[in-house]
């Protein structure tokens, strides 16, 4: 989503460039290859090999923004394996630009930014200058599939792999797992025959009420 958003941004603009980054171990390019076929320019790996955190993720990409100095960085809202919500945050605060989240509609004009949110009390609309960080919803758009000339364009183009040891960013940890186990098995449900029989049961045993 966060790819064809950006995709999106540079075919309305007429202008731009729509760099590819991923931080991880060198099978992924897979995905990157993936996102130049969808239509990128270009894309960068930067390869480790060890997992790493939400900070040290934050700290290895605002390194590489202050490289390649974008406009407008665009992410998924969260990974699919910590599941944390944390990597788009983090780097807006490190790099101290503006930052708008769980974005649900986006639209770039003449340097400034607008962003439609979804919250708990209905939408939220956010203006703000770029350069910026924006984490996309589910709701922002309907990706692309990559088509064939799309597929056999991506071979040629470029997918840089840096190592991230290479960069001179503190890597430790800062979060530890403590402990991963399963929920508890849930009991199984009970009937009663009557309304009475449950606010009973819902004041005696529950102590709901």
């Amino acid at each position: 989503i966060a790819i064809e958003e950006a995709l999106r941004i540079k075919e309305r603009l007429g202008v731009g460039e729509v760099v590819l980054v991923a931080v991880g171990q060198k099978s992924w390019q897979e995905q990157l290859r993936t996102g130049l076929a969808m239509g990128a320019d270009r894309a960068i790996l930067m390869l480790s090999e060890a997992a790493l955190d939400c900070t040290a993720i934050a700290r290895v990409l605002a390194k590489l923004v202050a490289e390649e100095k974008p406009d407008l960085i665009i992410l998924g809202k969260q990974a699919i394996d910590d599941d944390s919500n944390q990597v788009g945050q983090m780097l807006a605060e490190i790099l101290g630009w503006p930052q708008a989240t769980f974005a649900s509609k986006v639209e770039i004009k003449e340097g400034r930014c607008t962003v439609v949110r979804e919250v708990d009390g209905g939408l939220e609309t956010l203006g703000f200058s770029l350069p910026a960080v924006i984490t996309t919803d589910l709701r922002l758009n309907e990706p692309r599939y990559a088509s064939l000339p799309g597929i056999m364009k991506a071979r040629k183009k470029e997918l840089k792999e840096v190592a991230v040891e290479s960069l001179g960013v503190d890597l430790t940890p800062q979060l530890k797992v403590r402990m991963l186990r399963p929920p508890s098995k849930r009991e199984a449900g009970r009937k009663v025959s009557s309304v009475a029989d449950l606010v009973n049961l819902l004041h005696s045993e529950a102590k709901l009420i």
